[in-house]
């Protein structure tokens, strides 16, 4: 028993003499800050250096002396992008770096279930974690200002409120798996055309109203390690390296702690990337932007120039250790966190959250019997009968985890629409016709995937096989919409035009001319036209829904899964119905000598439904709208009090009743309307929701929180949030534009 005793102290010795020769930067039970200027006391000037620059097209270089890895970056948010050649651009070939495709962010924020940004996050985190990286670029949350913007599948939708409640819990769950999440693009990134050029006028109210509160969000509630500059400017700063957004209002204002990452050549100046808040500089060639010396990735803006610099003077090391410290401590919380999980590549539970997210987004947009074939809707179709089912268009044979930009993947498998709909509809017989050409394209940066595109017959003939087999067909599904390809949803460029291209309006107002039981299933990221709409009996937008893309959508069509996605975007009738288009303020005016490009944002905060609000106009379908293969009834809502004063919180309940035979959810929303104000506000302003999950007859009470914040606006005077005394009303409904049931209170 002595020596047992005794061998238990001399181990303890050990362990007590090792602990006190453990340098600070490496004992994880050390606070944080005190490991950071430690390890920051160790290094020499080129370390410094070399830790705030790239030194590969996705990676920057640790501290190999103090035992400090390489912070290895990748692009998101969807999947963890296949590994690229040290310098070049092109695939590295390897095998093991396939992954899930998630749904793209639109799908998730059509979810309206937080939830599933905390399912997606975890998921994701693991996948990276596998693949060996430290910091997924994404999720992003610029707003859907325009429907022409290339960007929007990679966003979060129009709201505000709701881009802010899905970012947090997808960076929280992304975050700890010990995965740094990089929040872009900061800020005012809303068109990709001239997105290098575009100098955005915008008004404060409408900066801190509409285009910050989901990164602000980001930030203080879900805790982002990482925040990624944007390309465009705004009061004429590069936002990669801006005074006012970084310095002032993420670093002072909002106390960010993180490391701000430039956009991959988003720098222009060493002097600015000093002073104006950039901490670590990625790029493309020698400056970051054009084209170059290859590896000369000293020759970045806060690489040998900024050392120079040093050097001669002209500027000391503390603008230097405080973006070192930033960067040591995104290395403590993952290169050098011990405590990170295991990761999984391409595991079941990935393909479920997949699978289940993609479920939750699709909408139902409209779901009526078709003409001449009685009342019932014709959704959804019964997989068990022996009925001829006919699918066109292109999209259903077109992968679309490829293209797009930076968001493109290689993915262990897509599940196509047009497999799923036979793998689902096994005792009907699944014809197929391609009806148009898109893009024959399934390759990018040297991810080659699918089955051939290639196709010889004319447009006509490909129209004539399409109309002539729907006349045969029990019902008539057209998979369109847009697809990956430059000029629709992808970086880069904006779209041209809201209408559907390659001609698909005139493939479906021929087919719904032979057979009324057509389905409409839309493979997108935004909106466009839907001149045939009165004649189609149903519509699903599907959105681009990753590797369970054909399951999902097959599981929706045969009532498996009961849609319960609602839009976070306005579905404008045509493109004027948008604030930006109908005041002619996108895409902006170029200065003489054409080298900038000034946006102004004269629609300021009446962005989405709140300018369809003010003009009293009626899009296709509103924020917020879905349709179920269920109803449900709301009960009248009840206020828990008459007024609101100083911090308190006010709650209001409503019953929802799940009226039909089926299980399913309805996302209940509350708008707050400000009924008399010093200031133009719009009519109402969404302020919480939650999503309900109820069986059959079974009724649930819902509650809803509101408190001073959600009443505020940003007083241009003050540069302060401010709330006004006086009469509000709490609308609450099942969609912008469907509020049955409203409170009214007080604000003293």
């Amino acid at each position: 028993m002595k020596k047992f005793v005794f061998t238990i102290i001399a181990l303890l010795g050990v362990a007590a003499i090792q602990a006190s020769i453990l340098p600070v930067y490496l004992d994880e039970n050390r606070p944080l800050e005190e490991r950071v200027e430690d390890a920051l006391s160790r290094m020499t000037l080129d370390e410094k250096i070399a830790l705030i620059h790239a030194q590969s097209k996705f990676s920057s270089p640790g501290v190999k002396r103090l035992g400090i890895p390489d912070l290895w970056t990748d692009d998101g948010p969807h999947g963890v992008r296949p590994d690229v050649l040290w310098d070049e651009w092109e695939q590295a070939g390897q095998t093991n770096d396939s992954c899930v495709a998630f749904p793209a962010l639109t799908c998730l924020a059509a979810t309206w279930n937080p939830a599933m940004a905390r399912l997606y996050g975890e998921s994701l985190g693991e996948e990276a974690l596998y693949r060996g990286k430290n910091v997924i670029l994404g999720p992003g949350v610029n707003i859907y200002r325009t429907p022409l913007c290339g960007r929007n599948f990679e966003y979060l939708g129009e709201d505000p409120w709701l881009a802010s409640r899905m970012v947090v819990p997808y960076v929280q769950g992304l975050q700890s798996r010990g995965v740094a999440a990089c929040v872009k693009h900061y800020a005012l990134n809303n068109d990709e055309e001239y997105r290098h050029q575009v100098n955005v006028m915008v008004s404060d109210r409408a900066l801190h109203e509409i285009y910050l509160p989901a990164f602000k969000a980001a930030v203080q509630e879900g805790g982002a390690w990482a925040l990624m500059g944007a390309y465009n400017l705004y009061k004429d700063q590069h936002n990669c390296h801006n005074e006012i957004l970084l310095n002032k209002i993420l670093k002072h204002n909002w106390q960010f702690d993180g490391v701000v990452i430039s956009d991959w050549g988003g720098a222009h100046s060493t002097e600015q990337a000093v002073m104006n808040g950039l901490d670590l500089e990625f790029g493309t060639w020698t400056d970051g932007l054009a084209f170059g010396t290859s590896n000369a990735y000293d020759n970045y803006y806060l690489a040998q120039s900024y050392k120079q610099l040093i050097l001669d003077g002209k500027f000391s090391t503390k603008e230097l250790d405080e973006k070192v410290r930033r960067v040591l401590r995104l290395h403590f919380r993952t290169t050098m966190n011990r405590q990170r999980p295991h990761g999984f590549l391409c595991s079941e539970s990935h393909y479920d959250a997949a699978l289940k997210i993609a479920q939750e987004g699709i909408v139902l947009l409209k779901n009526e019997a078709p003409k001449g074939k009685g009342s019932m809707p014709i959704l959804p179709l019964d997989a068990a009968l022996k009925q001829r089912i006919l699918v066109v268009g292109e999209n259903a044979i077109k992968m679309m985890t490829v293209g797009g930009g930076s968001s493109s993947l290689k993915v262990q498998k897509e599940i196509l629409p047009l497999d799923g709909i036979k793998a689902r509809f096994g005792n009907a017989q699944v014809d197929y016709a391609r009806g148009y050409v898109g893009d024959t394209v399934q390759s990018y940066n040297g991810v080659t995937v699918g089955r051939s595109l290639y196709e010889t017959r004319s447009k006509e003939e490909l129209l004539n096989e399409a109309v002539e087999k729907a006349k045969n067909a029990d019902v008539v599904i057209f998979v369109g919409g847009l697809n990956k390809s430059d000029y629709q949803d992808a970086e880069g460029h904006d779209r041209k035009s809201y209408d559907l291209p390659y001609a698909q309006n005139e493939v479906i107002e021929a087919l719904v001319a032979v057979n009324p039981r057509l389905v409409f299933v839309g493979i997108s990221g935004s909106g466009f036209e839907l001149p045939w709409l009165a004649r189609v009996p149903a519509v699903v937008q599907g959105w681009f829904v990753g590797s369970e893309s054909g399951e999902a959508i097959a599981s929706v069509l045969a009532g498996d899964v009961n849609p319960s996605g609602k839009l976070p975007f306005t579905w404008y009738a045509d493109v004027n119905q948008c604030g930006a288009h109908a005041l002619n303020a996108y895409p902006g005016v170029w200065r003489e000598g054409h080298k900038i490009i000034d946006e102004e944002y004269k629609e300021g905060v009446f962005v989405g439904y709140r300018w369809i609000d003010k003009q009293k106009l009626k899009p296709t379908f509103p924020f917020g709208y879905g349709l179920s293969y269920t109803t449900f009834r709301l009960g009248k809502a009840v206020a828990d009090r008459k007024e609101l004063t100083g911090d308190q919180q006010i709650s209001f309940t409503v019953s929802v009743t799940n009226t039909g035979k089926r299980s399913g959810a309805e996302t209940i929303q509350l708008y707050v309307s400000d009924v008399k104000a010093s200031v133009d506000r719009p009519v109402k302003e969404l302020k919480a929701f939650q999503k309900v999950f109820l069986q059959p007859g079974e009724t649930r009470d819902v509650t809803l929180s509101i408190d001073r914040n959600a009443l505020s606006f940003y007083d241009e005077v003050s540069g302060q949030w401010k709330a006004e005394p006086g009469t509000f009303e709490a609308l609450i409904g099942t969609a912008s534009n469907n509020t049955p049931t409203k409170c009214t209170f007080d604000l003293r």
